[in-house]
């Protein structure tokens, strides 16, 4: 095991406060699984607009966004705004859905077996099933849905125990943002493998919820899709917090071209 703060993780830079990582989906999954073959612990996610609006507007969490070791662009929004604010040339996202499967692929490759925490038992088994067929030699080592309610201090230390016993290098959390995010951070000294947030992804790999087109994510529509088949759940979190997104990216913007003043670094 190797020193954790000596890992070479990408380079992160601030959007709104946030410290979002440098990173292409490729890239992302084969430093995670480089981690978890070192056996290095580790906490990262994957951010769209608005999980950098939660944490721009809230400083406790955007403290605890700050602490993860990889914060990968989620959404075409914020690969643009890190491009705009910092030249970064990023030629696309890192969709948690993508993420996932590259990780998946390159986990079965390396021997390294993942555990599946979160979603409905239904979604959750399915998802499994899905993974498995998907990449052959794909170890898991456990799957678990946890109750819709806060564990009890017993019921936490038990569910660290059965991770770290597993043997898995990659635990896969999707308990939706922030939820999984705030999981991650306080667990981040007690569990072993490399914590991923991956958010709606267990849904979109056991065929629960369908995902929008190919030529929708490529133009930063994906919102507009989720919210069409959503409305009612999602209509504030894209239409209120896009539009903040885009009202704070402006001020920045107009920050640093106006008054030459950069968007700072990010602070633990």
């Amino acid at each position: 095991m190797i020193d954790q703060a000596a890992f070479p993780w990408p380079r992160k830079v601030g959007l709104l406060g946030v410290g979002v990582s440098v990173t292409h989906c490729e890239e992302a999954a084969a430093t995670i699984v480089e981690a978890a073959r070192r056996g290095v612990p580790a906490i990262v996610t994957c951010q769209p607009v608005h999980g950098i609006v939660l944490g721009s507007s809230d400083a406790s969490l955007r403290k605890k966004m700050n602490a993860f070791d990889m914060m990968a662009p989620d959404g075409q929004p914020v690969r643009w705004a890190i491009n705009l604010l910092h030249r970064t040339g990023l030629r696309d996202r890192v969709r948690g859905a993508d993420l996932t499967f590259s990780l998946c692929r390159r986990a079965a490759a390396a021997g390294v077996p993942v555990y599946l925490y979160g979603s409905a038992p239904e979604v959750l088994a399915a998802f499994r099933a899905g993974l498995q067929s998907q990449h052959p030699g794909l170890q898991v080592a456990g799957a678990e849905s946890p109750p819709f309610r806060p564990l009890t201090p017993e019921e936490d230390q038990q569910t660290v125990e059965r991770i770290n016993a597993s043997g898995a290098g990659i635990l896969l959390v999707g308990l939706g943002c922030p939820k999984q995010d705030l999981f991650a951070y306080e667990h981040r000294q007690r569990i072993r493998p490399v914590q991923v947030c991956v958010g709606a992804v267990f849904d979109f790999h056991a065929g629960h919820k369908r995902m929008a087109p190919p030529w929708m994510q490529r133009h930063g529509l994906e919102w507009l899709f989720r919210l069409c088949q959503e409305p009612r759940r999602l209509w504030r979190r894209y239409l209120i917090f896009n539009t903040v997104f885009l009202a704070k990216l402006t001020v920045a913007l107009l920050r640093h071209a106006l008054l030459g003043i950069p968007e700072p670094q990010p602070a633990k």
